[in-house]
C-alpha cells in the first residue's frame, strides 16, 4: 500500500492537524477537528461544482471549533459557506453529519445520506433522550455488564443532544446513483458494516474513490452490533469490503480519517484478514471460557491498549463490536448462545 498523503501523515505523527490541500484541480481535503478523540479530525472533501458553487463531502463535528475550521477550509480555497449547493454524507456518525445542519441553514444547501442511516438519524432526532438511554443501559445489560457499569457507560444527556440536531437529510441517494455534483460522475456505493447506510463514492472521470469510513488506511472501522438480534453487522462489512476490493484499483482512496493512499484491493483483503484472526482468537476465547457472556469474552482478546483502560464509551463500542463478532461466528455455526436475557457461548458440537 502506497502512502499518497503524505503531508497528511507527516502532520498525523508529528501530532498536528494537517493543512488544507488541493487534491485535483477543483478538489480539496479540508480537515476538520473533532474534540476529545483520537482520531483528532474528519476530512470534508470539497468539490468546485460546474456553473458555480460548492459541493461537500461529509461536513464533521458539530462544535464551535469544529464550525470555525470549516469555514477558514472554504476561505482558504476562496469559497465561504454560502457557497455550498449539496452535502452528500457517507454516513450518520457525528463527525461525519453533525455541521450539516448549520451548512444547510448557512448556505440553503440540500443533504443527501443512503436511507438506512436517514431512518436512524430521523428516529434519533425524534427519541426520547431518556428512554434511549434507559434502552442503550439494558443493551449492555443483555451483554453481561452489571446495571451499574452499564448505566455508568451510557452516552449522557448532552452527547445525545447533540446527535439529536443532526441534519434529517433531504435527499435520499440509494446504491449506484449518481450525485447531483455538476461536472463530476460521484457514483454512490452502499457498503453497510460500520453503519447500515453507509456509502462510498466512486468518482468515475477522476479515477478517485471516497472511502469514508469504511476502508481506512491504518485502523479497522468500528464493527458494532446494535440490539436488533437479527443484525449481521460483520457479514455485511466483509461483503461490503469484497465488493469494494473487486474493484477495478482507483487511482487513489480518499479516506474521511489519516491520509489518503494507493492499494484499495490489498487494504481490503488486509481488513478481512484482521476481522478472521479476530474471529479465530474469540472462538479460542470460548473453548478456553465457555459459557461466557459478549461482556466477559472482549476482556479476553487483545486490544489496542490494556483492557482494564477501557472505560464508557471506548468499553461499550468494544462490547458491541466483539458481540457482532459473536453473531457472525453463530451465522457460521461455530458457537452456540444459551438464550435468556444474558446468553452465554460455548463452541458449537460438530
Amino acid at each position: 500500500m502506497e502512502i499518497t498523503g503524505t503531508t497528511q501523515r507527516e502532520a498525523w505523527l508529528a501530532r498536528l492537524t494537517p493543512p488544507v490541500e488541493q487534491v485535483r484541480e477543483d478538489l480539496w481535503s479540508v480537515p476538520v477537528p473533532m474534540p476529545d478523540n483520537p482520531l483528532r479530525y474528519v476530512t470534508s472533501y470539497v468539490f468546485a461544482l460546474a456553473g458555480g458553487g460548492l459541493g461537500l463531502v461529509d461536513t464533521g463535528w458539530d462544535s464551535d471549533d469544529a464550525w470555525t475550521s470549516l469555514q477558514a477550509g472554504l476561505a482558504a480555497i476562496g469559497g465561504d459557506v454560502a457557497d455550498v449547493r449539496g452535502v452528500l454524507v457517507t454516513h450518520m456518525h457525528g463527525d461525519h453529519n453533525g455541521l450539516s445542519a448549520r451548512v444547510r441553514d448557512a448556505s440553503g444547501a440540500w443533504v443527501a445520506m443512503h436511507p438506512a442511516d436517514a431512518a436512524i438519524v430521523r428516529g434519533m432526532s425524534e427519541t426520547d433522550v431518556e428512554q434511549f438511554i434507559r434502552d442503550q443501559t439494558a443493551f449492555m445489560v443483555s451483554l453481561g455488564a452489571d446495571e451499574e457499569t452499564a448505566a455508568s457507560d451510557a452516552p449522557t444527556p448532552e452527547r445525545l443532544a447533540g446527535l439529536r440536531k443532526q441534519a434529517v437529510p433531504d435527499r435520499l441517494l440509494e446504491d449506484g446513483e449518481l450525485a447531483d455534483f455538476p461536472g463530476w460522475s460521484l457514483r454512490a456505493l452502499h457498503t453497510p458494516g460500520h453503519t447500515p447506510g453507509h456509502l462510498c463514492f466512486a468518482e468515475e472521470r477522476t479515477g478517485l474513490f471516497l472511502s469514508g469510513d469504511h476502508v481506512l488506511p491504518r485502523i479497522s472501522p468500528n464493527i458494532s452490533a446494535g440490539q436488533r438480534l437479527e443484525e449481521d453487522p460483520l457479514r455485511d462489512y466483509l461483503t461490503s469490503l469484497a465488493s469494494v476490493g473487486d474493484r477495478d484499483e482507483p487511482v487513489e482512496v480518499l479516506p474521511a480519517h489519516e491520509w489518503r493512499f494507493r492499494g484499495l484491493g490489498l487494504r481490503t483483503r488486509e481488513l478481512t484478514g484482521h476481522h478472521e484472526h479476530r474471529l479465530t482468537e474469540l472462538l479460542d476465547a470460548i473453548r478456553a471460557h465457555p459459557r461466557s457472556t459478549p461482556w466477559e469474552l472482549a476482556g479476553y482478546l487483545t486490544w489496542s491498549r490494556p483492557w482494564e483502560q477501557y472505560a464508557n464509551a471506548m468499553r461499550m463500542f468494544a462490547v458491541t463490536e466483539t458481540d457482532a463478532h459473536l453473531r457472525l461466528l453463530a451465522s457460521r455455526g461455530l458457537v452456540v448462545g444459551s438464550g435468556g436475557p444474558v446468553p452465554t457461548w460455548t463452541v458449537a458440537v460438530r
